[in-house]
């Protein structure tokens, strides 16, 4: 049969043509592959049946191996827990018993404490009886010898008050004889002394009307002396500020000259601005007609048929050219000119009136002594002076000398300035020093108060009032040679009874 098979398939391979043999090839691969691919899921599913039911198998036995282990542990536990049930019980049982015996025996002595009680409190209430009849008896001795004592009393009081009112009345009438005596005497001393008194006072005010035209003498020499003294210092002052009063008026009227010639300008200012629009519109008016022209100039340039006409038209057109353009970069440079002389005058002012601003606040501000002598005098000798004021007078060659000497007239303003500017320092010194003891006057004033202070932030740090043999534990920023928190030095003091008997019998 199979070579018979085989030789169909082999006759039928050979009426096929070569593609239908390609294809009936792949065909057949094709179901191989599947028939093989078939069996390999068959036995991968066999597999897995055959794993899933060895885990279910081995789950079970290890179920089964866990419930046996479970009850074999359970009855081991259960016999160890029965032992120590029964010591517990045991030990339960005797610790009752002791517990038992302890009761019953603070029982006993509860009661026997209870009839010791029951007895002290008889014995103590028959001792309070007692106790109340002899106070009884002792209170009634006592009433007895009290109204006794006070009957006694009685009688010496009346007695006595009948004496002393007897020797009262003996001693007023001889304090009414008295009393009369004194008032003779004094009336007669008082005549005395007011007749004392009003030539006392007679000489006084003689006395004090002399003194008193002295004293006026005195004073009006004094005035007089005061006046003149007065009088010269006003001099010398007029004097010494008469060259500054011209410098102020000369200055004054600099700055009415500044004034005006600044109205000259802006009014300046003003007409050529109105001259640079009339400018502008002229020039917008010289431009339409320069147009024209041209456009004139064209049509005859085109007109023209000759080169020297040409020529002539070309030469004319660059000399207006030039001519605007020279035009036009004169009118920028003076707009550019008028706008920074605008500015500088403007700035000018504006300094100036600051410069009078701070000039009148600086006048409040002097004391008497500035006012009457604004400068202070020089450390230099008379002919170091001299020399100054010849050197200063000296033409300089050099352009630095030259520039200083055309500001030799600021030399007194250089003089104010400079004390001033001393004056500054020195208060500037002062209040860092202040400063600087203030800071440390705070460090002590907060070392003091976290001192006095009870919390845990406190507690937990230094304690600065903390003194253990004349030492705190707590660094000062004061240094310790200040005689405001210097501490006093620790004197030695020995009591006398200690040299009577430990030194003086050694000798």
């Amino acid at each position: 049969m199979a070579p018979k098979k085989k030789g169909k398939k082999s006759g039928k391979m050979s009426k096929m043509t070569e593609e239908e043999r390609m294809a009936y090839e792949e065909q057949k691969r094709l179901q191989e592959e599947e028939m093989k691919k078939k069996k390999e899921d068959m036995l991968t599913q066999f597999l897995k049946d055959k794993l899933a039911k060895e885990e279910r198998a081995t789950k079970y036995n290890l179920n089964k191996l866990n419930h046996q282990w479970r009850n074999i542990m359970r009855e081991a536990k259960s016999k160890e827990l029965r032992k120590e049930i029964e010591i517990l019980s045991q030990t339960f049982e005797r610790i009752v018993d002791r517990k038992d015996a302890t009761i019953k025996s603070l029982a006993k002595d509860l009661q026997e404490a209870e009839e010791q009680y029951a007895m002290a409190l008889r014995s103590h209430l028959q001792a309070v009886d007692s106790l109340f009849d002899i106070q009884d008896e002792r209170l009634d001795k006592l009433q007895m010898d009290y109204e006794e004592e006070l009957a006694i009393i009685q009688e010496e009081f009346d007695s006595e008050r009948a004496l002393m009112l007897e020797q009262n009345g003996i001693e007023m009438n001889d304090i009414a004889d008295i009393m009369f005596a004194m008032d003779q005497n004094f009336q007669d001393r008082e005549n005395d002394a007011r007749a004392d008194y009003e030539s006392l006072c007679d000489e006084i005010k003689n006395k004090d009307m002399e003194e008193k035209h002295g004293i006026r003498m005195t004073l009006l020499d004094k005035i007089d002396s005061l006046w003149k003294q007065f009088d010269q210092a006003l001099k010398a002052y007029l004097s010494s500020t008469q060259s500054r009063k011209n410098e102020f008026e000369d200055y004054k009227r600099r700055d009415d000259h500044a004034a005006q010639e600044i109205d000259s300008q802006m009014r300046r200012i003003n007409k050529l601005w109105d001259n640079i629009s009339q400018l502008k519109s002229k020039m917008a008016a010289n431009a339409k007609e320069c147009e024209l022209r041209n456009k004139q100039l064209k049509e005859v340039s085109l007109s023209l048929k000759k080169r020297e006409d040409v020529a002539h038209f070309q030469d004319l057109k660059a000399q207006m050219n030039r001519l605007r353009e020279r035009e036009r970069n004169n009118f920028t440079k003076m707009t550019l000119e008028s706008n920074g002389a605008m500015k500088e005058l403007k700035r000018q002012n504006e300094k100036v009136t600051v410069i009078l601003k701070l000039a009148e606040m600086c006048r409040k501000l002097e004391t008497e002594e500035e006012k009457v002598l604004p400068f202070y005098a020089s450390s230099l000798t008379q002919e170091e002076q001299e020399d100054v004021q010849t050197a200063m007078l000296e033409p300089g060659y050099e352009p630095l000398a030259q520039t200083m000497h055309e500001y030799s007239s600021l030399e007194n303003f250089w003089k104010r300035f400079n004390k001033v500017f001393l004056d500054k320092l020195a208060l500037d010194k002062e209040k860092m020093g202040l400063v600087q003891e203030n800071q440390q006057l705070r460090t002590l004033l907060k070392q003091y108060l976290d001192g006095i202070s009870v919390n845990d932030e406190i507690i937990s740090q230094v304690n600065p009032l903390f003194i253990v043999n004349n030492k705190t534990n707590v660094k000062l920023n004061v240094p310790v040679t200040d005689p405001r928190v210097q501490r006093p030095v620790a004197q030695t003091i020995v009591e006398a009874a200690h040299v009577v008997k430990h030194v003086l019998p050694l000798k």
